[in-house]
């Protein structure tokens, strides 16, 4: 599995415009065959976290040369982002628990 964290700060005149697109987008990200998941998170300083999950790198890849994605990027390069950080990672160990239905959380 191939996980995708990608770090950015919006610039403020263009997030209107941004979220726009990205959910332009989320549809076709979701198509590729390989694409597991993705979450974006923003932390209290502005600064937000994407996290993609795939099941290869190919199909990483794939997107990356999507060709609304390729537009988008430039477009965050230029306009959007007023910084942004992409780390590609391998998953070396990928474990864990879902609670069982009915059962209390326990955090």
């Amino acid at each position: 599995m191939i996980l995708v964290a990608f770090r950015s700060r919006l610039r403020p005149e263009h997030e209107t415009e941004y979220r726009a697109m990205a959910q332009e987008l989320a549809p076709q990200a979701m198509a590729i065959p390989g694409y597991i998941a993705h979450k974006t998170f923003v932390a209290e300083d502005g600064e937000r976290l994407t996290l993609v999950e795939y099941e290869s790198q190919e199909a990483m890849q794939a997107w990356g040369r999507h060709g609304a994605h390729a537009v988008a990027k430039r477009e965050g390069r230029q306009r959007f982002f007023s910084e942004f950080r992409v780390q590609i990672c391998n998953i070396l160990r990928d474990h864990g628990s879902r609670p069982r239905p009915g059962a209390t959380p326990y955090y």
